[in-house]
């Protein structure tokens, strides 16, 4: 079952997806038990390997030395053939995506030059956004880390948790709050190097999926940031964030689409091949109705992920569309993956099969970027007539 889409690729589009393709049939899907079981330990070499083929830049803009598939349907399109090989390092190799996003953003063009150049190339650094606190995870506005005004820049002190690639990456983007007696308007960005001195990194946290993708807590104690260091004006980081969010919402989208895909297509074939009373089990009517629910939703959901890339390549604002999208796609790649270990049945609960793993890692796109309940919250914050 290949991806599809409503609206036709370009000569580029469709040379970047193949690439995908293959990269994540030869490369991640083999790998992605291994990864899974292992002992919380990112996959370094997977990630130098897809620097090496273009695609951990290949959402960079060219005049920095990226791919120049800047758009984000292009990047809908890679990160489901990614995610079909394994969500976990899907995700992972396309992370400096994430930390451009608010960069370009807010960003000055030397900051730009200076943080999204060395991102090009085989021998890309890892990079990690924190914003998440332990008190404050959907509610970015909420958060309490502070970044204090001294001579020459800034003073950051507090705390941030779930930080993906916090420890292996090199380089960061961080949210904290400038002033403490506003909520959104309070919060600026800043760019930051792992060997800051009072930084520091917590144990890598345990988690019931994607294991691929590390994650630490950082700790923050006074640490000192150059002011040419600071994105964007005081109080623009909520801006810069949520303008990331809307693209990363509808990215993770497709993401959790490429993990339900590769559970459909599996659990298509078991049932083709699985005999039960004599005859193929997806003869028996129930079975072929739990595939057709499946693909009907991972098609229908695709159409709207791909949508609201369109939308937002358009230049359009769309908060709620890329809300509608993320909240649509997750919570029916949590279905489809629930569908593939019904369908597996007592196999599909045992690690004989990926289904299983498969189903864990999709839970955390109904988690990420805002939870399921929050993107019902904002979907109906930006209800139009």
């Amino acid at each position: 079952m290949k991806s599809t889409s409503a609206w036709s690729l370009t000569d580029e589009q469709r040379q970047i997806v193949e690439l995908c393709r293959d990269f994540a049939a030869k490369e991640i899907r083999p790998r992605g038990r291994e990864v899974d079981e292992a002992d919380i330990v990112t996959p370094v070499d997977l990630f130098a390997k897809a620097a090496k083929v273009g695609i951990t830049d290949f959402m960079l803009p060219d005049e920095y030395g990226g791919g120049g598939f800047t758009d984000v349907f292009t990047q809908c399109l890679v990160q489901e053939e990614l995610c079909w090989g394994d969500p976990g390092i899907g995700n992972l190799v396309c992370s400096n995506g994430f930390f451009a996003d608010p960069i370009l953003a807010l960003g000055t063009e030397e900051q730009k030059r200076a943080w999204l150049t060395p991102l090009a190339g085989p021998d890309t650094p890892m990079t990690a956004l924190a914003t998440t606190e332990p008190d404050s995870g959907s509610d970015a506005a909420s958060i309490v880390t502070t970044a204090r005004r001294v001579d020459g820049g800034y003073r950051i002190n507090g705390q941030k948790a779930w930080i993906s690639n916090a420890g292996a990456a090199e380089l960061y983007v961080v949210f904290a709050k400038t002033d403490r007696t506003k909520r959104s308007a309070g919060v600026t960005a800043f760019l930051l190097r792992k060997d800051s001195e009072g930084l520091s990194f917590g144990q890598p946290m345990r988690k019931m999926g994607q294991r691929a993708i590390v994650c630490r807590e950082m700790f923050f104690d006074d640490v000192f940031v150059p002011e040419e260091q600071r994105l964007g004006d005081e109080g623009q980081g909520f801006y810069g964030l949520m303008t990331t969010f809307d693209i990363s919402r509808v990215v993770l989208g497709s993401a959790a689409l490429g993990a339900a895909r590769a559970a459909y297509e599996y659990a298509l074939e078991y049932a083709r091949t699985r005999k039960q009373f004599g005859v193929p089990i997806i003869e028996h009517q129930a079975v072929a109705f739990r595939l057709a629910d499946m693909a009907t939703r991972i098609e229908s959901a695709r159409l709207l992920v791909h949508h609201a890339a369109r939308v937002i390549d358009s230049g359009e604002r769309a908060t709620g569309l890329a809300a509608m999208a993320k909240l649509t796609a997750t919570e029916s790649a949590m279905f489809v993956t629930w569908a593939a270990v019904q369908t597996l049945g007592g196999w599909g609960y045992s690690r004989e099969h990926p289904v299983e793993q498969w189903m864990r890692d999709v839970k955390l796109e109904e988690i990420e970027e805002g939870t399921s309940d929050i993107m019902r919250l904002v979907i109906s914050r930006n209800l139009t007539p």
